[in-house]
């Protein structure tokens, strides 16, 4: 063997041997030397800082939690805001608007594009007008809105935003007691169909949300072939019959996805107090398209 031969031999063992001594090469030396240096002043104040947040967060979580409320990130208003933009939708049909709360709410969380909100009831409507007179994006129409046009009784309840045309069942009244009708009052009646034409709504660049306490059937049934042009749809779904002849949220689910439109999000609503059991839910569809 010459010389050369032995060189390269030597070489390879002294390789070998740096491995089996634990990978101690000049590149995890210097790895291991950047994992055991100590901390700079600014990260140990950053790692102080982190940790005070966290607790202050927990601390008043806590709190909330003995009053029943929550701090959330990402809450559902601007997250929805967030899709929205994302479908390229500028325009928000609102059925069962009561005194204007979803408008305000997408509103302060960032949404600058146009509201229809149609309410029935004389009381709920005199607030939503007031809401609406500081938006010029805002326009509020005195109207409930169902499979045809005319006229209908509305069941009137405590509470007002659990008012519906249908009549609340027990399961509703044992666990909202404040659902109870109290009265009833007779609204003029409208369809989707006639405000997209009135109103010169274009569907592709619009969110229909139907919140009508178990009428949702009845708002879908008068959009007729429209229906299938929104960009989005969100309906208030019912697991339990709440309301007498509603339909719940498999049929709703069954009808929509017919229609072409296809599950995007959820988000929890009404449940019962005493047992935790969800009973109705918010849910966004999307042209599956």
């Amino acid at each position: 063997m010459d010389t050369s031969s032995l060189e390269v031999l030597d070489d390879k063992q002294n390789h070998s041997a740096c491995r089996i001594r634990g990978n101690r090469t000049p590149q995890s030396q210097a790895m291991k030397s950047a994992a055991t240096r100590p901390l700079s002043v600014r990260a140990k104040a950053n790692q102080t800082v982190g940790r005070l947040n966290e607790y202050a967060i927990t601390v008043v979580r806590n709190a909330l939690h003995k009053r029943n409320l929550d701090i959330v990130r990402n809450p559902y208003w601007v997250t929805l805001v967030r899709t929205l933009g994302w479908l390229n939708i500028d325009t928000i049909l609102d059925v069962g608007a009561n005194i204007g709360q979803y408008g305000s709410g997408i509103q302060a969380s960032g949404f600058r594009g146009r509201i229809v909100s149609c309410e029935p009831l004389p009381d709920a409507f005199a607030q939503l007008e007031h809401r609406v007179a500081r938006s010029p994006m805002w326009t509020a129409l005195n109207t409930a809105v169902g499979a045809e046009n005319g006229t209908v009784e509305v069941n009137v309840s405590a509470n007002s935003y659990s008012s519906s045309v249908l009549r609340v069942t027990n399961a509703t009244v044992d666990a909202a007691p404040q659902s109870r009708v109290v009265s009833s009052v007779m609204a003029p009646l409208t369809t989707v169909q006639q405000l997209v034409e009135t109103q010169r709504i274009r569907p592709e660049r619009t969110l229909l949300k139907v919140d009508t306490q178990g009428y949702e059937a009845s708002v879908l049934e008068g959009a007729g072939d429209v229906l299938k042009e929104f960009a989005a749809i969100q309906l208030e779904l019912s697991l339990v019959t709440l309301y007498e002849g509603q339909a719940l949220f498999h049929e709703l689910d069954e009808r929509l996805r017919n229609t072409g439109f296809e599950l995007f999000s959820m988000e929890p609503g009404f449940s019962d107090p005493a047992t935790g059991r969800m009973l109705q839910c918010d849910g966004l569809y999307v042209r599956a398209d």
